[in-house]
């Protein structure tokens, strides 16, 4: 009898566990701040963009794949030359949100690893064509021009790609050993020279 009870109890725990086991796949959660994309093996990937809270799927059958919907910043540094052919390193920083609705359409073109390809690669592209404009001068006093030209020039290409640019700025800007020295030559003789006293 006690045997039998045992038996029962153990086919009971493990079926427990596989109900469990069950329930848990079926079961996914989306945090603040982040949106869900659902892949059907038939019907591919939805069209829907889940919001956050704990959520269904079947199965094996069905797959849920979360994205970051924060602002997020990205550095890029880029070394190119201006319009007088001076070298020019600088980085450039922007900080980019993503459009959730975006998302299903993001997931099927790009992938889920869409911030770590796009953004650089646009703003490389943007930021090159953008100081091929500009002397090698001109980068040091219009460094918030440049900026806002960067900013504009970006804009449509990023929302392509479904991003919004909340702020697009040159952190860093150092020019070539061939430009810095002929310049501290010149400004050397511009100053005035001293006034003797009477």
């Amino acid at each position: 009898m006690a045997a039998k009870m045992y038996e029962f109890i153990g086919k009971f725990g493990l079926a427990l566990v596989v109900a469990g086991g069950v329930v848990n796949s079926a079961l996914y959660s989306v945090d603040a701040g982040h949106r869900a994309v659902v892949f059907d093996r038939f019907r591919g990937v939805q069209d829907i963009v889940v919001g956050k809270g704990t959520h269904y799927l079947i199965p094996w059958l069905q797959k849920s794949t979360i994205f970051d919907c924060r602002s997020q910043p990205r550095n890029v540094p880029v070394i190119t030359g201006s319009k007088d052919l001076q070298n020019v390193n600088l980085t450039l920083r922007i900080i980019f949100r993503p459009v959730a609705s975006q998302f299903p359409h993001i997931f099927t073109s790009i992938g889920e690893d869409r911030d770590e390809r796009v953004p650089p690669s646009i703003m490389n592209k943007i930021l090159k064509s953008v100081v091929a404009r500009f002397e090698a001068g001109e980068l040091i006093t219009q460094r918030e021009q440049i900026s806002r030209q960067v900013s504009d020039d970006l804009t449509e290409p990023a929302a392509t790609f479904g991003l919004i640019l909340d702020d697009v700025s040159l952190t860093y800007l150092t020019l070539g050993k061939e430009f810095t020295v002929p310049m501290i030559l010149n400004t050397a003789f511009l100053l005035p020279l001293p006034q003797k006293s009477l």
